[in-house]
């Protein structure tokens, strides 16, 4: 009775093998790892507003040509 329930044992474990090393494997672990790193990381707020208005700032500047400079 005990080598019937190895021998079911084996089966399962080797019809299910690509599940189990997918969730206890090598690919498990570095998706592990991979998921602690991201985890650590920060997102830096971009400062878009800052920026727009700097080159608003910029563009207001720069010389134009009026409409008397165009005619002559």
């Amino acid at each position: 009775m005990i080598a019937l329930l190895i021998g079911t044992v084996a089966a399962v474990v080797g019809a299910e093998w690509q599940r189990l090393s997918g969730r206890f494997g090598n690919e498990a672990r570095h998706r592990r790892e991979r998921q602690q790193r991201k985890s650590q990381l920060k997102l830096l707020k971009t400062e878009t507003e800052e920026f727009a208005a700097s080159v608003e700032r910029d563009l207001n500047k720069l010389p134009t040509i009026e409409e008397t400079d165009r005619k002559r």
